[in-house]
């Protein structure tokens, strides 16, 4: 008899504590000691920074498979080649999964990570562009201009993530998007792949408690350049946030009414 994959999260119980202590427990250590194993490997360039992360994280997935009981099904086709990823946000889960299944993976990240030991350091040896969301326009124009330097490199952009709505959801609910992704994408002519989840229903973001069961990532339909960055992000939302509903509803949330997308 084949069993069907539990999409909806357990309801949280004390095991469910002592195994996110664990699990947060484990990471630490595995962290600590590939960093400071890989730290050579990452000095030699961001191919050997990437297998040192592709390591990473294949120790964070297994552990919340064995540890937690959690798992992440991934649903379309993954990008292997240069171009943005416009991505629901909720947890800490779907930056791990979406990480996992991308090869040259990176992201547009607060500053401040750059200050987490190890974490920060790599991050950058991966690609990743560290932003002052406080500079406005200028922040916008850093990323462009990293966005071009990176496709004119040997090792090209990669798999460049955006969270439209610039920070974590609640499951079911939506915040305006920002026009900094489809401003890039007009700049620079690369394609935006969508991405919805509905990681948040089992790692909240707070991070306590993780909750077994199998959570989704989902790549949509390919955008391909040519229309005006507000339009650009009016369709993204059309696609991202029905997506992510359908997701939530699957492991048994009740939707709420989504905001429209900024026009700002």
């Amino acid at each position: 008899m084949k069993l069907m994959k539990d999409y909806r999260p357990r309801r949280p119980s004390v095991l469910d504590w002592v195994r996110t202590v664990l699990y947060y427990l484990y990471i630490a250590g595995a962290t600590i000691v590939l960093g400071l194993w890989g730290l050579p490997q990452g000095l030699r360039g961001r191919a050997s920074a990437n297998r040192v992360a592709t390591l990473w994280l294949g120790q964070m997935m297994g552990a919340a498979r064995v540890i937690l009981g959690l798992r992440v099904e991934v649903r379309g086709t993954p990008p292997a080649g240069d171009c943005l990823i416009a991505a629901k946000h909720q947890s800490f889960l779907d930056i791990l999964a979406l990480a996992h299944v991308c090869p040259r993976r990176a992201f547009v990240m607060k500053r401040a990570v750059l200050n987490v030991p190890i974490m920060g350091w790599f991050a950058r040896k991966v690609g990743c562009i560290p932003i002052d969301r406080a500079k406005g326009k200028d922040a916008l124009k850093q990323i462009i201009a990293e966005v071009e330097g990176a496709m004119a490199s040997p090792d090209g952009l990669g798999q460049l993530v955006f969270y439209p709505e610039g920070t974590r959801t609640k499951p079911g609910t939506s915040l305006p998007y920002k026009h900094g992704v489809g401003s890039i994408q007009r700049a620079t002519g690369l394609p935006i792949v969508p991405v919805a989840v509905n990681c948040g229903m089992f790692w909240p973001k707070r991070g306590f408690p993780i909750r077994g069961g199998t959570a989704v990532i989902e790549f949509l339909p390919v955008l391909p350049a040519g229309e005006r960055a507000g339009a650009v992000m009016e369709i993204l939302f059309q696609q991202i946030e029905p997506a992510s509903l359908r997701l939530y509803a699957e492991a048994g949330g009740q939707p709420i009414a989504v905001q429209p997308v900024d026009g700002a």
